[in-house]
């Protein structure tokens, strides 16, 4: 298959960074035992990652050809190789922000590099959302195999153990598996260079007037407000089932998997099925199906004791039934990109997915401070209740995006 090495390659590169940026509620989860941190304080690890990725999008974006799709990422995982042999020998929570900093610096360079380079691996509009499924099926793969690790680490028997940063040993081994590969796959990148424009002040501010764009502007709302009730879900998930369900550390870590890998499913069947179906006719059913799985899943958390849980046979059926929210959630976030990029030239790719980032960013740090605040002066049944309003504020905003990608393929 035409460009398989390539496509190997950025399936790799987006495993490792999902398994560390979405380690994210695993560790909120441990912090709160290693270093006596409050739910709110623990929720800043969030905005660590989430800011660093939008402020490195925002300002590097538009130059990120310059420097080279394939080195973006290169310098991207060799920055991550060097913090995660760091974390284990200087274990602090101060540690654990500057870990998350840079790797969410790392990751606005490689998702910009990975989106740009779709483009040109991709033959056409379908075989583009197609690919992009896949590929966003195999970054919750990484999501799902990362809980399983992590919770391999976690001494349940003593909480403010921090033997879990050993962890960060094996994932530096398998970032340098992902360098390596890349660095010997190679990459023509010709024809975009070919078609850009040189002077990086116009390409910066290229960047910023597609905000200024209708059809970006519907996307960019959509975009936040997706990953707004992804990530409150996806990050706080652990904390749930420890303190909501009274699940052990180390299994409330690998029943949140559960989210991970239905998501995957998702996101794969979501592969098949955009390549046959028009998206507006799949995206509004799974945001009605996802709201009535939170009005009918969650009330199931009422009924349960409060004797911790130590093995999945004695774990709660909410615990099984609600993270398969991820089913319905999977296939939007990744055929939103698709459609925006596939309406673009490809030379607005690097700088749109330098806006995708940007406000996936924004929101995923919202949502999880928001869901975080709640769980501090509520509970964890009303934070993950409140979803449901950005859930039917997206359908309103998924209709005028919609419109708008007609306008623009009718121009």
């Amino acid at each position: 298959m035409k460009n398989l090495q390539v496509k190997i390659s950025l399936i790799l590169n987006y495993m490792v960074f999902a398994m560390l940026l979405n380690s994210v509620g695993t560790v909120i989860l441990q912090v709160q035992n290693n270093y006596q941190i409050t739910e709110s304080a623990a929720s800043v690890l969030e905005a660590f990652k989430d800011f660093s990725i939008a402020i490195t999008s925002f300002l590097v974006a538009s130059f990120v050809l310059k420097i080279g799709y394939k080195r973006s990422m290169l310098i991207s995982l060799a920055l991550v190789l060097v913090a995660c042999l760091t974390m284990p020998n200087l274990p602090s929570f101060w540690m654990t922000k500057v870990l998350f900093a840079v790797t969410g610096v790392s990751f606005a360079l490689t998702k910009v590099s990975v989106f740009a380079t779709i483009g040109i691996v991709t033959k056409d509009e379908k075989e583009h959302v197609s690919f992009m499924n896949f590929l966003e099926s195999f970054f919750m793969i990484g999501v799902f195999s990362g809980y399983f690790i992590f919770s391999y680490f976690v001494d349940d028997a003593n909480p403010a153990s921090t033997s879990w940063l050993q962890v960060y040993y094996f994932l530096a081994a398998l970032t340098g598996v992902a360098l390596i590969l890349l660095w010997v796959t190679p990459l023509d990148e010709s024809k975009v260079i070919e078609e850009e424009p040189s002077n990086l002040v116009k390409d910066f501010t290229s960047m910023v007037n597609l905000v200024a764009k209708p059809l970006v502007l519907t996307f960019v709302a959509s975009a936040f407000i997706y990953v707004l009730i992804e990530q409150g879900i996806m990050s706080w998930l652990p904390s749930f089932n420890s303190k909501i369900l009274h699940l052990s550390n180390s299994l409330a870590i690998q029943m949140a998997s559960i989210l991970a890998i239905s998501t995957a499913v998702g996101r794969f069947l979501g592969g098949i099925v955009l390549k046959k179906v028009d998206w507006y006719k799949v995206l509004p059913i799974c945001l009605v199906v996802a709201g009535a799985l939170v009005f009918t899943i969650l009330p199931l958390a009422d009924g349960v004791g409060t004797e911790k849980v130590t093995s999945w046979s004695q774990a709660p059926m909410v615990a099984f039934l609600f993270p398969m929210i991820g089913l319905a959630l999977a296939p939007i976030y990744p055929a939103l990109n698709s459609v925006i990029l596939s309406a673009l030239p490809k030379r607005q790719h690097a700088p749109m997915a330098g806006l995708i980032v940007v406000f996936s960013a924004l929101g995923g740090t919202t949502g999880s401070i928001i869901t975080g605040y709640m769980f501090q002066h509520f509970d964890g049944k009303v934070a993950f209740s409140l979803s449901v309003i950005p859930i039917a504020l997206m359908l309103v905003i998924l209709f005028f995006f919609r419109r708008e990608t007609k306008k623009v393929k009718a121009a």
